[in-house]
């Protein structure tokens, strides 16, 4: 084995057995899951053994690694990407595009919008741009950041009724995130917009309380109270990485009364 090879193969080696304790799996188990022994695992980890293009994406699917780390796992072996990353304003990805634009608009008039990995929204309906109305121009700015458009002291955050349980749970998703695709561009998000200062008189419920069947988002806009709870969906069996790392997010009205005035102001 050549020098190169060898340090190939420590390394997608050493990548492997992160994604592997990270994960909390044996190496017995990921090797029955994976079809393969506990003995050949053990020397993909440490280096003496080249695992085959189809090993490295069998246990990487077994070990729910990202589309994108499942490319950095392929190079550290020394073989080729097999997920392209392909811009969404490619005509190749017009039907997408075009899927997307008309699930949006059909959803109107409740918001829903587009996320890429980091939050940065690619597409979103009107629903949304009724909640941004009168949001300072340089949280507007592109790229429109999801996060930073909803913690912000100067975004939706002082709006928010229960802005401590709201942010509490936007933070731990994106903990959860964070620990599924070890994403370095959304730990820097998450440390960002955790650090917005939160003012004193956040997590004010309404007057009367309504039995939510979910953690809602309770927000004032234009001297209404509106509540949301929030569904998140992503696409089945990517095979790009930029498809992969989309999520479209609703905001389904939680009551009549957020109902009512949507439908109201949708004219």
């Amino acid at each position: 084995m050549t020098t190169a090879a060898r340090k190939n193969t420590s390394e997608v080696g050493r990548l492997l057995r992160g994604w592997r304790e990270q994960r909390r799996v044996s190496q017995l188990e990921l090797a029955l899951r994976a079809d393969s022994s506990a003995r050949h695992i053990s020397f993909v980890e440490t280096g003496r053994s080249r695992p085959s293009e189809e090993l490295i994406l069998r246990l990487a699917d077994h070990l729910d690694v990202p589309v994108r780390e499942r490319n950095a796992l392929l190079l550290a072996a020394g073989y080729a990407p097999r997920f392209t990353e392909t811009s969404l304003d490619d005509p190749s990805l017009g039907a997408l595009r075009e899927g997307l634009e008309r699930l949006l608009r059909g959803y109107e008039p409740y918001p829903a919008f587009v996320v890429d990995a980091t939050y940065n929204v690619v597409a979103a309906n009107n629903g949304i741009a009724l909640l941004m109305e009168s949001l300072p121009e340089h949280l507007l700015a592109p790229p429109l950041n999801a996060m930073r458009l909803t913690l912000h002291p100067e975004g939706l955050a002082p709006r928010i009724r229960n802005l401590r349980e709201w942010r509490g749970h936007l933070l731990a998703q994106m903990e959860r995130q964070i620990a599924l695709s070890r994403s370095e561009p959304l730990r820097e998000l998450y440390e960002e917009v955790a650090a917005y200062p939160v003012p004193e008189d956040a997590g004010q419920e309404p007057d009367e309380p309504v039995p939510y069947f979910a953690l809602p988002m309770v927000i004032e806009h234009d001297g209404h109270v509106l509540s949301f709870v929030a569904s998140i969906s992503t696409f089945n069996t990517p095979m790009d990485v930029t498809v992969a790392e989309l999520a479209i997010e609703t905001l389904l009205p939680a009551d009549p009364a957020t109902v009512k005035y949507l439908q109201a102001a949708a004219g």
